[in-house]
C-alpha cells in the first residue's frame, strides 16, 4: 500500500500519533557526561530504543522511524563507526525474535549497500521474518539521508519512463510510491532528543506537515515517560493542514451531531 501525500489529501487526526519518527541524539553526549566512552552510549541508546518501542505499542501507535545511522555518520571517527556497526549486527541478532514474538514488523531503509554482506543478510531475514506482523511497524533508517531517499526515487520514475518508452507523469503520488517508505503514512509526530533543533537530513518529503517536538534530554534518558510527554505535547496541538480554525471548528460540530443522530 502507498499512502498519499498530505499536502494532497488531509489525513485523518486523532490524539495518539498513527506514526512517530525519532532522531535518537545525544548518546554520545551522555557518556561524555559520566566520563565514559562515547561507545557506551550508543550501547544504552538500544535500551531506550527497547523501552520506546513497548510504549509505542501500549499506546496504539502504528508505526514508528528511528533514525538509527545517516549517511552523514561515516564522517565520524573510524572507531565508532566501526562499533555502531558491530552494535547493529547485535541488535539484529538478539532483537529481531523478541520482535517477532510480539508481534512486531521490523523494516530497513537507507543505501544498504553500503554495509557489509552480513549486516545485509541479517536485516533481509529480519524483515521475512516480520513481514506479515500487524501490531507496529518499526522502521530503522540506516544510511539514510532524505536527499538521498528523493533522488532514488527520481531515478526510478525516470528508469520507468525508459522502460514505458514514453514519459511517466510525475505527481506527488507517483514520486511518493518510490520512496523508501511508500508503505507507511507521513509522521505525525517528530521527535529529536538531545538538543539539537534541526531535521538533519531525516525524511525531508515526509515531514512536511509533522508537528515537531524537541527536547533536552539525551536518548539513553529517553523512556515511555518521556514519550508519554511529547504524546501528551502533540495532542494539544491544532493540526489544520492549511485550513482555518473556524473551519476545524465546524468540522468538530458536525462530527459531533452525526455521532448523537440515531
Amino acid at each position: 500500500m502507498t499512502y498519499t501525500s498530505s499536502t494532497v489529501r488531509v489525513p485523518d487526526v486523532a490524539a495518539v500519533p498513527r506514526h512517530i519518527a525519532i532522531i535518537m541524539d545525544g548518546n554520545g553526549r551522555w557518556a561524555t557526561q559520566r566520563r565514559l566512552p562515547r561507545v557506551a552510549g550508543h550501547t544504552r541508546g538500544v535500551d531506550a530504543v527497547r523501552s520506546v518501542v513497548e510504549a509505542c505499542v501500549e499506546r496504539g501507535v502504528e508505526y514508528l522511524t528511528l533514525f538509527a545511522f545517516s549517511s552523514e555518520n561515516w564522517r565520524r571517527p573510524t572507531d565508532e563507526v566501526s562499533f555502531l556497526m558491530r552494535l547493529f549486527v547485535t541488535a539484529l541478532e538478539r532483537e529481531v525474535g523478541r520482535l517477532h514474538a510480539n508481534g512486531i514488523r521490523l523494516c530497513v531503509v537507507g543505501d544498504l549497500s553500503m554495509f557489509n554482506e552480513r549486516i545485509q543478510d541479517l536485516i533481509r531475514r529480519a524483515e521475512t521474518k516480520t513481514a506479515r506482523n500487524t501490531r507496529l511497524t518499526l522502521t530503522i533508517a540506516a544510511n539514510y539521508g532524505g536527499r538521498w531517499d528523493i533522488m532514488q526515487a527520481t531515478r526510478k520514475l525516470v528508469e520507468e519512463s525508459a522502460r514505458a518508452g514514453e514519459p511517466v507523469a510525475v505527481t506527488e503520488d507517483t514520486l511518493g510510491q518510490h520512496l523508501a517508505m511508500a508503505y507507511a503514512p507521513e509522521p505525525d509526530l517528530f521527535i529529536r532528543t538531545g538538543g539539537e533543533q534541526r531535521v538533519s537530513n531525516f525524511l525531508l518529503w515526509q515531514l512536511a506537515y509533522a508537528e515537531f517536538y524537541f527536547t533536552d534530554t539525551y536518548w539513553p534518558d529517553f523512556d515511555a515517560a518521556a514519550l508519554g510527554r511529547a504524546i501528551d505535547s502533540y495532542a494539544e496541538r491544532e493540526r489544520r493542514f492549511g485550513r482555518t480554525s473556524a473551519q476545524l471548528d465546524t468540522q468538530k460540530q458536525s462530527q459531533n451531531a452525526d455521532s448523537l443522530s440515531c
